[in-house]
């Protein structure tokens, strides 16, 4: 694997995505979302973790962080272990869900596949880190982030996207997530 694509520097500030396993769009309900949020949540108040920027799209998250305590590895690891055990534990008990029984098929087919994995797997593995070296990097990421709704049609205007840091660097007083903007 390319050496650009790891965590190198421990104090570092890096952008990440990461994806749900074939690209299932999972995120459409609050619930979901919420899950997501709050572990993130977690992680900012347990973890040390430092949020600068973020994105939640139906089948993938973008996210700009640090972590305080020099773990960036252990913390994505902890973060999307959580998440993927609380997950598959929110469709499997929603009764409204209706494509279930789809997801969690898929979910352990993927599982299935991977030698890591014991029974289902939900988000893909791999996550490609890039290292925020300059401002000018930061930047660029952040405004990827926040138009990546807009560039899939959900919005016109990225302050418009709920689940999304663009309300938070819009000085929205409806953020969902607080972010580390010092």
């Amino acid at each position: 694997m390319s050496r650009k694509y790891k965590f190198g520097e421990k104090s570092g500030a890096y952008f990440i995505s990461f994806t749900t396993i074939n690209w299932i769009d999972v995120f459409t309900r609050d619930a979901y979302f919420w899950c997501i949020i709050e572990s993130l949540d977690y992680c900012r108040k347990h973890k040390g973790m430092e949020i600068y920027g973020y994105c939640i799209m139906p089948s993938h998250i973008h996210l700009i962080f640090r972590s305080a305590l020099n773990n960036p590895s252990g913390l994505i690891r902890d973060f999307k272990g959580f998440t993927s055990k609380k997950m598959l534990k929110l469709i499997e008990e929603n009764p409204q869900e209706s494509r279930k029984e789809w997801m969690l098929w898929m979910f352990e087919r993927a599982g299935k596949k991977n030698s890591n994995i014991t029974h289902k797997q939900f988000w893909q593995q791999h996550n490609q880190p890039i290292e925020i070296w300059s401002l000018k990097v930061f930047e660029q990421k952040l405004k990827y982030i926040h138009h990546n709704p807009v560039e899939t049609g959900f919005v016109t205007d990225p302050i418009d996207w709920k689940y999304s840091s663009a309300r938070n660097y819009g000085n929205d007083d409806s953020t969902i997530l607080e972010i580390d903007l010092n």
